[in-house]
């Protein structure tokens, strides 16, 4: 992946709070991949899944960002990363 990749512009309702042009793929990941993980769509989670391997997504949610995860989104992920909850750091908070 080319760590200056534009972002799609139908990711921009997943990052309401940043203007896309400037958002660098490599640099950002770890924001970009918490709010799409939270909020995307289908096809927002298809690029993600084409852009980031599944190791690198899966540590974001094992090691996500304070107070950036919905509770749901969060258990959803886990589940399907099969993720343990002895895994997940403990002293995160977490949107309910």
């Amino acid at each position: 992946m080319n760590s200056k990749s534009m972002l799609p512009k139908y990711l921009q309702p997943f990052l309401w709070s940043y203007e896309i042009a400037k958002l660098d793929s490599e640099r950002h990941k770890k924001r970009i991949i918490t709010n799409l993980l939270n909020f995307g769509d289908a096809r927002a989670i298809q690029w993600l899944f084409k852009t980031y391997n599944r190791q690198e997504i899966k540590k974001n949610v094992i090691n996500f960002l304070p107070g950036e995860w919905n509770k749901k989104s969060l258990n959803f992920w886990r589940l399907f990363f099969n993720i343990k909850e002895n895994e997940v750091q403990k002293d995160k908070r977490i949107i309910k």
